[in-house]
């Protein structure tokens, strides 16, 4: 992480401490990294007149090392109900680090949210799609690393960890994809991240999981 990226996310983590004073527990939490941070849910539930409380505390450039050190302003000051996790995109798009590492990391994280909230409802959202043709030539190289295969095979084993912790895993990558199982061209900002028509086009779905019944 960079200088400035690092001064950037300590301010926001600053102000999600302060807005967490005020918060209602025990509601619906969003965490992760840029991708859930720049989900407008919040937006779309106010849009809707839906009656959940959704709190979003992604953090933009947030790897899953940093998430465990942030845990308690993202997530255990709120005590959420339910959470929603897409954390470990931006660990795929480092040639150092391997999907193994990264999976031990948010192995961790899901155990000490279990230590902390052992009630809690956890969702592990899969990795969505990337479209290297659409991107811009600033992204390309990332997205040379940060390919759909290997997003495919790190979806793989965040499957194997929602087995393993009693989780939720859920693609909703359905309305993204074209027929070659991209992401579709119209939904993305630069290749990789998602606009606000993406997301509003996987939200029916997203919400069939924030509004099914308790569980555990």
């Amino acid at each position: 992480m960079t200088p400035e990226l690092k001064k950037e996310t300590d301010r926001k983590l600053e102000n999600y401490h302060k807005q967490n004073q005020t918060v209602l527990k025990h509601q619906i939490l969003f965490a992760g990294s840029s991708l859930m941070e720049m989900f407008p849910i919040e937006e779309f539930i106010k849009e809707q007149n839906l009656s959940y409380t959704i709190y979003n505390r992604g953090v933009g450039g947030y790897k899953t090392e940093d998430l465990l050190q942030a845990m308690d302003i993202c997530i255990y000051e709120l005590s959420p109900r339910r959470i929603f996790i897409n954390i470990g995109t931006n660990d795929l798009s480092d040639s150092s680090i391997p999907i193994s590492q990264m999976i031990s990391n948010y192995d961790r994280i899901l155990s000490e949210i279990e230590d902390r909230l052992p009630d809690v409802e956890l969702y592990l959202m899969a990795y969505y799609p990337v479209n290297y043709d659409a991107a811009t030539e600033e992204m390309k190289p990332c997205l040379q690393i940060r390919n759909n295969e290997k997003i495919d095979l790190a979806n793989t084993e965040v499957k194997k960890l929602a087995t393993k912790h009693h989780a939720k895993y859920i693609d909703v990558n359905r309305a993204l994809k074209d027929s070659d199982g991209n992401l579709k061209a119209e939904y993305t900002i630069e290749g990789m991240h998602i606009n606000k028509d993406g997301y509003r086009a996987i939200l029916e779905d997203v919400l069939t999981y924030v509004s099914e019944p308790v569980w555990k």
